[in-house]
């Protein structure tokens, strides 16, 4: 099997965390490479998620490096051994990688947390909204382009469309349910929608209104994704420079508490419909 040009964020999640496993054992690189029988050049690229590893192969490393937690290393084996090629293969070389990486990471998630404060989440935007917020970028996107990340978009839908769905819960702040991306009836559309995925049984919309007391997490927009393991959940943050993958255990822990008091601020999920009520009303 040829080495990979350029490994998807999963693929990178998987040898990160067996990059882990080895610096945790105290051994280098060359140390496990004998261990198995094999080259330093091998391991550092499974470690840099350029070469797979087989289930074999991975059982026999996390022996070697004394990994008691049988549950993680099933679910690296898991992840090892997945051969999934979802609907966004279908837009690998006419997107950034980030988008592919983001759609893969929302099918595998077991459970999704969103935060948001000036967009609607992209789960649950109309192609109306998603078609306004990708129309502002500067320098102008050509139509072609533009359309594509729509279509991106609207398809990731697809994790909450499907039987049996992970659990799902956005926080929204009530300035981005106010923002108009679109004309009145695009506003006015964008919430409907949001109430009516409010009412599934596996989505929780909760609102922080403006006139919350004590509020200073504004800037705290993020998504967390459950994995198989808590150890392998995954919190994702825009950036100046594109998107954030973020796995370590402590900054993980810090993002669930933050994600945790941040919800404390907001409305309960039945006086939250109310409020996304009123203001479609003012519409």
């Amino acid at each position: 099997m040829g080495l990979r040009r350029e490994p998807t964020a999963r693929q990178v999640r998987l040898a990160t965390e067996l990059r882990r496993l080895r610096e945790a054992a105290g051994l280098k690189a060359r140390e496990a490479a004998a261990l198995l029988g094999v080259s330093s050049t091998q391991i550092n690229q499974i470690e840099y998620g350029y070469s797979g590893v087989s289930e074999k192969r991975l059982r026999s490393l996390a022996a070697h490096y004394s990994c008691m937690d049988e549950p993680f290393t099933d679910a690296l084996v898991a992840m090892a051994t997945d051969r999934t090629r979802g609907w966004w293969e279908e837009f690998r070389g006419r997107l950034p990688s980030a988008f592919l990486d983001l759609a893969e990471l929302e099918h595998h998630a077991t459970y999704r947390f969103d935060l948001e404060f000036l967009h609607i989440p992209g789960l649950f935007q109309t192609e109306d909204y998603a078609r306004g917020v990708f129309a502002y970028r500067v320098p102008a996107l050509p139509k072609e382009d533009l359309e594509l990340r729509v279509s991106h978009r609207t398809q990731r839908r697809a994790v909450i469309d499907r039987p049996e769905p992970a659990p799902y819960e956005a926080v929204i702040h009530e300035a981005a349910l106010r923002i108009r991306v679109g004309d009145r009836a695009a506003a006015r559309a964008q919430l409907v929608r949001i109430l009516e995925l409010s009412e599934l049984d596996h989505i929780t919309v909760r609102v922080i209104p403006f006139d919350r007391d004590n509020f200073g997490g504004a800037w705290s927009a993020m998504m967390l994704a459950g994995g198989a393991v808590p150890k392998l959940d995954t919190a994702v943050r825009d950036a100046a420079h594109g998107t954030l993958f973020i796995d370590s255990e402590s900054q993980l822990e810090a993002f669930r508490t933050l994600f945790r008091k941040v919800e404390a601020a907001s409305l309960n999920p039945e006086r939250s419909r109310d409020l996304i009520h009123q203001i479609a009303k003012e519409l």
